[in-house]
């Protein structure tokens, strides 16, 4: 008997690189999966990743980063810092009641889900909500850096952004790669290692972070993955399910 429920798998601590190709492969893969495969994965060392259009030799200072690792994502977007983050990737084959051909159907859909979670992560259920445009921005590079400027379905509160995504699609399938902003990133740092000065002010204007402002202990860091983790299963599943009845 065919289940509706999601893959989960675990990856655990990998390279920015090796995180990259595992999702590149499951994308490549798709069409070995029937349902959407969740993916949990940490990082080795402090991690950036960046869209696969994306330069960042102008974006950045390289020679500056020091120990954190550069990555190419498979999806598109700006770039992320992941020492602040929980990131995760969904997978949709097309074989899944969850698949449009719609980008932006696939967007609001998942990223509806990370809402539902959010809210339940904090307890509050009436003012999260998904923006329905892009943000404006004067300056030219925000838009490559993804939390420097909303994006069209970014999940918000207060009229700022609480957590974003990148996809792409295939033949076979789409990936999802998210990220829900836990803490903001540390502005001395980013002065260091950002060549736009307005982009920075920009990510701690439009940014808000799950976990609150300021100092947040390392345990309660990783309850907050671990609570996260178990709120996307619960409300990915419920989605398929869901999906998978009106389409019976």
């Amino acid at each position: 008997m065919e289940t509706t429920e999601c893959i989960i798998i675990h990856t655990g601590q990998k390279s920015a690189e090796e995180n990259m190709r595992f999702d590149a492969e499951l994308l490549e893969n798709a069409k070995d999966f029937f349902n959407p495969v969740l993916h949990f994965y940490e990082w080795k060392s402090p991690s950036a990743t960046y869209g696969y259009f994306a330069n960042p030799a102008a974006l950045l200072f390289l020679d500056q980063i020091g120990p954190l690792e550069l990555a190419k994502r498979p999806t598109g977007g700006g770039v992320i810092f992941h020492n602040w983050d929980f990131a995760f990737s969904i997978l949709v084959p097309t074989s899944s009641a969850l698949y449009s051909v719609n980008t932006l159907n696939n967007y609001a859909l998942i990223n509806a889900v990370v809402l539902s979670s959010i809210e339940s992560f904090l307890g509050n259920s009436t003012s999260f909500y998904l923006t329905p445009q892009d943000g404006a921005s004067l300056v030219k590079d925000c838009k490559h850096f993804c939390m420097a400027n909303p994006t069209q379905y970014d999940v918000m509160l207060k009229n700022k952004k609480i957590a974003g995504a990148a996809q792409r699609k295939t033949k076979n399938g789409f990936l999802h790669q998210g990220s829900i902003c836990l803490q903001l990133p540390d502005h001395n740092y980013l002065t260091q290692i950002i060549r736009s000065r307005e982009v920075i002010e920009s990510m701690y204007a439009h940014t808000l972070p799950l976990l609150g402002d300021g100092f947040v202990p390392k345990s309660q860091i990783e309850t907050a993955k671990i609570r996260l983790q178990t709120l996307l299963v619960c409300d990915l599943n419920r989605i398929c399910l869901r999906y998978s009845q009106a389409n019976c």
